[in-house]
């Protein structure tokens, strides 16, 4: 499965500022698009975006906050980071308590910017690759038959052949045939390794 290319995608309406970014972000190598409103970027880039935001906290229409919200409403993992000028800074502080990455302050340094967004970077991508995994081990699960998934579960709290067998009513060949097609469809090389996919599952 193909990564989508990280971006940082900045969302301001002051043209000025979104030119500015954008060439200090090309200049690293970034790849960048810009948006001039909240709704802009929601309707045309939030569902496939990976990378990160750097979103202006005030804007004519929806918010910064607003946005960011919506964000966390659509199960968006995209790190927003909030651009603020002194006045804002509380709201870019309650924004933060509900899940922004990180906020700056007018005028900001260019380094300063550059390593929080390339921190967001890094946060992004190890979440997406985690997102990844998860979806791959709950296909690989949803392949499994009905009995499969039944001696998993019972594989996967510590039973035996020999107890599955008894509590499943079925012969322990038959437990370890189901089992061995379980343990390959899952791409579990070990006992310890299946029960920790499996937990995975779980925890998501």
């Amino acid at each position: 499965m193909k990564m989508p290319t990280a971006c940082v995608y900045v969302v301001d309406d002051d043209s000025a500022v979104r030119n500015s970014l954008q060439l200090l972000l090309k200049s690293v190598g970034l790849q960048v698009i810009t948006c001039d409103s909240a709704q802009t970027f929601l309707d045309h880039h939030a569902d496939e975006a990976t990378g990160c935001v750097l979103l202006d906290v005030r804007m004519p229409g929806m918010s910064g906050p607003a946005m960011q919200r919506e964000l966390t409403t659509r199960g968006s993992i995209l790190p927003v980071i909030f651009i603020t000028g002194h006045g804002d800074v509380s709201m870019a502080v309650e924004a933060m308590q509900h899940g922004a990455f990180d906020f700056v302050e007018k005028p900001f340094h260019d380094q300063e910017l550059l390593e929080r967004v390339q921190r967001a970077l890094r946060q992004n991508a190890e979440a997406q690759s985690q997102l990844t995994q998860v979806q791959s081990i709950r296909a690989r699960y949803d392949s499994l038959t009905p009995r499969e998934r039944e001696v998993l579960e019972h594989v996967a709290r510590g039973s035996s052949n020999k107890v599955v067998a008894f509590d499943l009513s079925i012969s322990q060949r038959t437990v370890e045939i189901h089992r061995a097609r379980l343990m390959e469809k899952m791409h579990a090389p070990s006992l310890a390794h299946l029960v920790r996919i499996t937990r995975s599952l779980t925890a998501h």
